[in-house]
């Protein structure tokens, strides 16, 4: 996730846009929408159940399980992003 998110921010750079904050957190977050996606496709394909409760405790679940996974991958984009900007600004020497 850090990688590509490093990458994604790179060509932010090259396009000079230097406003990569949100970019950095929604970009590695958006593994957390794939999760929520998955387990929607998952769930159909598992045997029908008539209960409305099952399905809400799955769904609400998954939805938490999605949003963690959410926050942890997007302040790790973040975190890395905010690292390689510092990296690469900080050997500038300005005289």
């Amino acid at each position: 996730t850090a990688e590509i998110t490093i990458l994604f921010l790179y060509y932010q750079f090259l396009a000079e846009n230097h406003r990569w904050q949100w970019l950095a957190f929604l970009s590695a977050g958006s593994t957390g929408l794939y999760v929520m996606l998955f387990s929607v496709v998952w769930e159909r394909q598992l045997q029908p159940s008539g209960m409305v409760l099952t399905h809400l405790l799955y769904f609400g679940y998954m939805f938490l399980i999605s949003f963690a996974t959410f926050l942890v991958t997007g302040t790790t984009g973040f975190v890395s992003c905010l690292w390689f900007t510092r990296t690469i600004f900080g050997s500038i020497k300005v005289d």
